[in-house]
């Protein structure tokens, strides 16, 4: 029995690099976009660690049935054996983005 395939999309939104996965992606009806659908996650409270990055995640594409991605701002889309932790990097320097306050760093 063959397994639906998984992508790992990584893209640029508002500064930030975000790595996510999904069953389908496409070439959209909307010229110029990547249809990206099927976003997966995995259960909530499925482990005994929480990531906050995946809640993150999760809240923000909660309602999301398709995402329509600019083509320009795709960096890259790989078919993968199995999901990994998901990220949210900085676009500038590619260090990961912690998604709650942290205190600031002494001077």
């Amino acid at each position: 029995m063959r397994t639906k395939k998984l992508y790992k999309v990584t893209f640029l939104h508002l500064g930030k690099c975000y790595e996510l996965y999904a069953r389908q992606v496409t070439s959209s009806s909307l010229w110029g976009f990547t249809e990206v659908a099927e976003l997966v996650f995995e259960p909530a409270g499925s482990g005994l660690l929480v990531d906050p990055t995946e809640e993150r995640l999760r809240e923000e594409f909660r309602d999301t049935r398709v995402l329509h991605l600019p083509m320009q701002s795709v960096v890259r889309i790989e078919e993968v054996e199995r999901k990994s932790t998901l990220v949210i990097r900085d676009a500038a320097d590619g260090q990961k983005v912690t998604p709650f306050p942290m205190p600031p760093k002494p001077r």
